[in-house]
């Protein structure tokens, strides 16, 4: 499958800067953007996967895992896991879209879209998945919960991670995945909660992944978050082309700016840069395998 374009999305534009920011200091050791979607074009002029990828590599980022959202980005995710060696694909359903495809009487047929892509081997998670009451009113609710679970039964079958989305959703996710049942790897993507869920998060084992707003000035509960969630649990994402790190917030997201929001997490903790890029890297491939394999 050649780069199939026609799956990429154009973020709207406004009057935000869309010039990309400077590439930051390379890392003193490798590290992973472990959750972005490359598919979706930002910027005056965007940048393809290849020069994202060149671009994360050269301040070292080793590797992105690239998210899907529906039927289309989850198989553009897929294709582009199989073409380079440091990209592995997450693949499912996001929950705004849930309701639009029960709606069309589609639901059951995405599912088993991802379903198949899942089995492909370098599809190493089901995701981005769960529950947003945020964007989708209460009649929309049945469905992302159908979704949910769906997705969730998708990731122990095939044994691999799951990645959530939960927006306003927190104690309805937490109850969901008590109900049914946890897949072995889960981790809450953007992580969005505060210190009380991120203590209930891991102790059960979940991964907290933190994505750039962790560095925003009204985001006190993700700092919070973040100091009370064991070094072993915490992962580290751009959720690029969105939640750009501060101080270039509003400008396009990329992988190659990762490492902002590390140093700024390595401060937070009061951990030694090189410990915390050692501890996330290890961490990724606990949640995702290796990508060279």
């Amino acid at each position: 499958m050649s780069d199939p374009s026609q799956y990429t999305r154009q973020r709207e534009k406004s009057a935000r800067d869309l010039t990309y920011p400077a590439p930051p200091e390379p890392l003193p050791f490798p590290v992973y953007d472990n959750h972005a979607h490359l598919e979706i074009e930002d910027g005056e002029q965007p940048l393809n996967l290849g020069e994202q990828l060149s671009r994360a590599a050269a301040v070292g980022v080793a590797g992105v895992v690239q998210a899907g959202g529906d039927i289309d980005s989850s198989r553009w995710s897929a294709w582009a896991a199989s073409q380079h060696p440091r990209v592995l694909a997450a693949v499912a359903i996001h929950p705004n879209e849930a309701p639009a495809y029960r709606a069309a009487g589609r639901l059951d047929e995405a599912i088993a879209v991802i379903d198949d892509l899942a089995t492909q081997p370098r599809v190493r998670a089901i995701g981005e998945t769960g529950l947003d009451f945020f964007r989708t009113g209460t009649e929309g609710i049945p469905a992302q919960v159908e979704s949910f679970e769906a997705h969730i039964a998708l990731a122990k079958k095939h044994g691999i991670a799951m990645q959530i989305h939960d927006r306003d959703a927190h104690d309805d996710v937490l109850a969901t995945l008590q109900r049914v049942g946890a897949p072995d790897r889960t981790v809450f993507h953007c992580f969005s909660g505060d210190a009380d869920m991120a203590r209930i998060a891991a102790d059960r084992g979940y991964w907290l992944s933190f994505a750039g707003n962790v560095t925003f000035k009204n985001a006190q509960n993700l700092r919070d978050a973040l100091a009370v969630t064991p070094r072993e649990r915490i992962l580290v994402e751009t959720d690029a082309p969105f939640l750009t790190p501060v101080p270039h917030r509003g400008r396009p997201n990329a992988p190659y700016l990762v490492p902002v929001t590390v140093r700024f997490m390595a401060a937070e903790l009061g951990v030694d840069l090189a410990e915390m890029c050692a501890q996330l890297a290890a961490n990724t491939v606990e949640a995702y395998g290796r990508f060279e394999d």
